[in-house]
C-alpha cells in the first residue's frame, strides 16, 4: 500500500497503546498529531528514535501536538519499553499491522540474504483537521524528532 500523501485525509487509527487504553485519530481532531512508525520496541535505532521525542516533548507540548508511537507489538511491550527509558507518551499496539498497512509502513524487508514483512520507519504530521500534513517514508532515528519540531514550526506558521 502506498503512503497517503500531504492533503489527503489520514487514515483511521483505533489502536490500546502500553496500559490498555484505546486511542484513536478521530479524538485527535483540533490538536497536531505525530504518528511515528517503529519496527521493534526495545531495539537500539527505535530506543534512539524515542528517547528523542522522549527529548523534545516539552517542544511538541508547547505546539500543542501529541506524539504517537506505533509498532507491532503488544501492550505489555510497550510498557516495558515506556517504563525503561521513562517515555512520556504513548505507545500504541498495532499487533495486526493493519495501522502500519494503511500508512504504506508496512513493508518487505530483507536482511541476511532473509525477506520477511515488518514496519519501516516512517512518521507523518497529522494536521488538527485530520488531514496529513507531512511525511516521512525513510527516516533516520538519530535527530529525526527536532526534524519533525522544526517541521511542526513550518507547518503551524503557515496556518497563521
Amino acid at each position: 500500500m502506498d503512503i497517503p500523501g500531504v492533503g489527503e485525509l489520514a487514515p483511521p487509527v483505533a489502536l490500546q497503546d502500553e496500559a490498555g487504553t484505546l486511542r484513536t485519530l478521530d479524538e485527535q481532531r483540533g490538536r497536531w498529531t505525530v504518528l511515528y512508525f517503529y519496527p521493534k520496541d526495545d531495539t537500539p535505532g527505535c530506543t534512539t528514535e524515542a528517547c528523542g521525542f522522549r527529548d523534545t516533548s516539552a517542544g511538541f507540548a508547547e505546539r500543542d501536538a501529541d506524539v504517537w508511537g506505533i509498532s507491532p507489538q503488544g501492550p505489555a511491550s510497550k510498557q516495558a519499553f515506556r517504563s525503561k527509558y521513562g517515555l512520556d507518551f504513548p505507545l500504541l499496539a498495532d499487533e495486526d499491522h493493519a495501522v502500519a498497512e494503511a500508512y504504506g509502513s508496512w513493508v518487505e524487508k530483507q536482511n541476511y540474504g532473509k525477506t520477511y514483512w515488518g514496519t519501516a520507519r516512517t512518521t507523518f504530521i497529522v494536521d488538527p483537521d485530520g488531514r496529513i500534513a507531512r511525511t516521512w517514508p525513510k527516516v533516520r532515528p538519530d535527530g529525526h524528532a527536532d526534524e519533525v519540531l522544526a517541521a511542526l514550526d513550518e507547518l503551524q506558521s503557515q496556518r497563521g
